[in-house]
């Protein structure tokens, strides 16, 4: 195939994908080759909007199981996918490509607000937009805000950057027997309790016929390959 499968995509990047081997904190290093996979997609003519997590910063489910008061862990933990939302930004920039950080937070001095039809607009003239601060409310995951995002801006496709390159029948890493599912529907998915999102997330996925694609992202070319339609990850779809 020498065209890309998909015209618009929405990425979702965990903030922990940014530490590399760190404890904590963005890997320069890291950053760097990340921006450069999403910059050679973009050069294919792919629209791409990225949610950004902010699990290296900050993770506001933990704050509050050490006392602090879950709203505000979690608002705090929006707060750190700005952080990450600004350096992939500056990467780009870098790169030379284009992109804009969207703020579900109004922060109108670092960041522009989140307005679809003004993310529709910069996708339209080829920048990257970057989705920050998750929904802009408490108790609602970044992998909520993928799915959210995706439907809003018109994605053909959701596609999950993650540790391993798909959904596998058990634990790669535990089970030396784990199969990797090329492609599995959301009622299997459901049915045979895979973890791909929450539970909130892929029931949007599901409901609107968002599909998504498990991929891993320390894998070298993966996000290229998922774009053009070859076989890579796993693609969760109806």
């Amino acid at each position: 195939m020498s065209t890309p499968a998909y015209r618009r995509i929405l990425l979702k990047l965990s903030g922990e994908a940014l530490m590399g081997d760190d404890p904590y904190g963005i890997n320069e290093k890291v950053v760097e080759r990340i921006v450069s996979e999403i910059a050679e997609v973009a050069s294919l003519g792919v629209q791409i909007g990225i949610v950004i997590g902010g699990g290296n910063i900050f993770r506001g489910i933990q704050g509050a199981a050490s006392g602090m008061d879950r709203a505000t862990a979690d608002y705090i933990g929006m707060l750190a996918t700005v952080m990450n939302a600004m350096a992939l930004s500056d990467a780009f920039r870098r790169h030379e490509v284009e992109s804009r950080v969207l703020s579900a937070l109004r922060i109108e001095q670092v960041v522009e607000p989140y307005i679809r039809a003004r993310a529709i607009r910069h996708l339209e003239e080829g920048r990257i937009v970057i989705f920050a601060a998750g929904t802009g409310n408490p108790f609602f995951t970044t992998d909520t805000a993928a799915a959210l995002r995706g439907a809003e801006i018109g994605a053909q496709i959701v596609l999950k950057a993650t540790k391993v390159d798909g959904v596998y029948t058990a634990d790669p890493q535990k089970d030396p027997n784990a199969k990797r599912y090329h492609r599995i529907s959301f009622d299997e998915a459901i049915g045979r309790n895979l973890a791909v999102m929450d539970a909130t997330a892929f029931a949007l996925c599901r409901d609107i016929k968002l599909p998504i694609n498990v991929f891993s992202i320390f894998k070298p070319g993966a996000l290229r390959r998922v774009v053009m339609g070859e076989d890579e990850g796993t693609l969760v779809h109806s």
